[in-house]
This record gives structure tokens, C-alpha cells and sequence, in this order.
């Protein structure tokens, strides 16, 4: 009889979990993802698209995420010269970087957080690029229904190797850190 109590408590208890769930949808038009690559002769900014987007919300806390992000949407935001810009963004796409014509799609799959404290929350997740998945943490900043974070990302770990030390040696100035940031701004409807 007891067991019956414990067991019906349980699932009392996951299925008002799940009804206080909320699911948001990204605004994808609203939402920015803004990255920064580095070098020793200077850096590089740009934007990049998000396709698609879901948060889900419990308790003050982060419980899921599915994020897509178009990878042939890359741009450059720092070069003014055309041809430059265009040869940069080339080269972002191809194979020596991200091989978007194999790898169209990069994800990021949240898989646990803590709940916000002070709007402010860690979160742990899965960033899949060029089909390689890594486990990734950053911290996120909740204002009403906007998202911020800065998310530091070894492109090493992904086969992202032009210009890396990690692969390559005597680079000199020619070498480009294999860390990149993607600053976040997500908006959910």
C-alpha cells in the first residue's frame, strides 16, 4: 500500500511538471547571433542566422533547448571592401572552415540548467558543427522574454583547423585563435 502512495506521488508530481512546462519559440527575426574570430594580425566579426528555435521553461529554469543555426548565412560585418568581404565569407564557408555545402546546419542542444538567480543561470548543452558534437557550458542572462549570452567555442574541437595552431605548426602571423565567440541575443514569443 505504501509503495502504491509513493508511486502515485511521483507521477502526481511529474505531471504537474510537465504541465507547468512552457515551450517558447525563438523569434527569429528578432533573435541575433553575432560571432568574433581572432587572429594575431587582428580580428573578424560577423552575423549568422538562426533557422529555428525552442526553450523550454520549469521552475524558473532552463529544461530544454533545440536550437538550428544556418551555417550559409554567414556574413562579415567589418570588411567595407566588397571583394574582401566576399573572398572572407568564401572562405568561412569552405571546407578549410565550415564546409556549409556538407554542413548546412549547426545545433545546439541545451540539456541542463540551474534555476535563474538574479535573472542569471548556468547552463549545459551540445553544440554539433560539421556533424561533431561537443559538450559546451555558458552562463545565460534572462530579461522578460530576451536571452543574452557569450559563448566561447574551440573550433579545434570541431575540425575547424585553417590557420590552427592546434593542427599546424610555425603559423607565425598567418595563425588564427582557435577560439571564436558567439554573443547571443534571443528573443521567444
Amino acid at each position: 500500500m505504501k509503495t502504491k502512495q509513493i508511486l502515485l506521488a511521483a507521477l502526481t508530481l511529474l505531471f504537474v511538471g510537465v504541465v507547468n512546462a512552457q515551450n517558447f519559440k525563438v523569434d527569429v527575426d528578432k533573435s541575433e547571433l553575432k560571432w568574433v574570430g581572432k587572429k594575431v594580425t587582428g580580428q573578424h566579426n560577423g552575423k549568422v542566422k538562426l533557422a529555428d528555435g525552442v526553450l523550454a521553461i520549469n521552475n524558473n529554469k532552463i529544461t530544454s533547448g533545440t536550437f538550428s543555426i544556418d551555417m550559409k548565412s554567414i556574413t562579415d560585418d567589418d570588411l567595407t571592401d566588397a571583394g574582401y568581404n566576399q573572398k572572407l565569407v568564401g572562405h568561412l564557408k569552405s571546407d578549410d572552415f565550415f564546409g556549409v555545402e556538407k554542413f548546412p546546419t549547426a545545433t545546439l542542444l541545451l540539456t541542463e540548467s540551474v534555476a535563474f538567480e538574479n535573472s542569471s543561470a548556468d547552463v549545459k548543452g551540445k553544440l554539433t558543427i560539421k556533424g561533431i558534437t561537443n559538450p559546451i557550458s555558458f552562463k545565460v542572462i534572462k530579461n522578460g522574454n530576451t536571452y543574452t549570452t557569450s559563448i566561447a567555442v574551440d573550433r579545434s574541437k570541431y575540425d575547424v583547423r585553417y590557420g590552427s595552431g592546434s593542427f599546424f605548426e610555425n603559423l607565425g602571423d598567418k595563425a588564427i585563435s582557435d577560439i571564436f565567440t558567439l554573443d547571443v541575443v534571443l528573443v521567444v514569443e
